[in-house]
């Protein structure tokens, strides 16, 4: 049994990436939620307990020679990987394509993130894109369609959720808080991924959740205005 460390699901889009791929695609895990103290690096001491990098998400396996700590979403979806087959698509030219399509979400798209923190219980009206966010939202809204097309959906890869569904799972989110502009495929894109239950599930916890962290949110309102807040008081 795996144990996958996460912080708050209204804030962690970091978390969301392993823990949705593991529900949807029902390999067991014990969640263990550490909520942020204050801020990413005033939650480094409490998360050093259990993570090497003092960062979410990371994944606990108990193995023969004993506890082995993943510690980036990149790394725990390739671990799982060696264990379960349906983490990549199993054809080779879907797989390449989604494994990099995968590795840029990882890497890049800094505006998206900068300008738009995932905060899932809010919406927010931008006061306008950036010229960086606008590059950002047309190339996502590209790769969504590439994938799409040549693979034949609904998903990015193909007919099933793969490990570069769960990449862009945050980025659904986001559309969603901040009424992005995408193309219509892209909007049917993310209406499905919102509809999958983990994502429901993952988005009422959300909801339900007490904490309200400073940083984030200064961070999710710093290019726009908050216009609703469905989270509990």
């Amino acid at each position: 049994m795996f144990d996958l460390y996460i912080a708050n699901k209204n804030y962690s889009s970091w978390s969301l990436r392993p823990w949705v791929l593991m529900k949807v695609l029902d390999i067991p895990f014990n969640e263990h939620l550490m909520p942020f103290e204050g801020g990413l690096g005033e939650s480094r001491d409490t998360f050093l307990r259990f993570s090497p990098s003092g960062l979410v998400p990371c994944l606990v396996d108990m193995t023969a020679s004993g506890e082995l700590a993943i510690w980036d979403s990149l790394a725990i979806i390739e671990y799982l990987a060696e264990h379960h087959k349906a983490v990549w698509p199993s054809d080779k030219l879907a797989r390449a394509w989604a494994r990099s399509a995968a590795a840029e979400m990882h890497s890049g798209f800094g505006a998206l993130r900068d300008d738009c923190s995932m905060n899932c219980g809010v919406r927010v009206e931008l006061k306008g894109l950036s010229d960086n966010l606008k590059a950002d939202v047309a190339r996502l809204d590209t790769l969504w369609q590439q994938g799409l097309e040549r693979f034949g959906g609904p998903y990015l890869a193909g007919a099933n959720f793969t490990a570069v569904d769960a990449f862009y799972a945050p980025v659904a989110f986001r559309v969603q808080t901040f009424n992005l502009p995408v193309s219509e495929d892209a909007k049917a894109y993310v209406e499905h991924l919102l509809a999958l239950p983990a994502m429901r599930a993952w988005y009422q916890s959300a909801l339900e959740e007490q904490w309200r962290e400073p940083m984030h949110e200064t961070e999710t309102l710093k290019n726009g205005a908050l216009i609703a807040d469905y989270r509990q008081p």
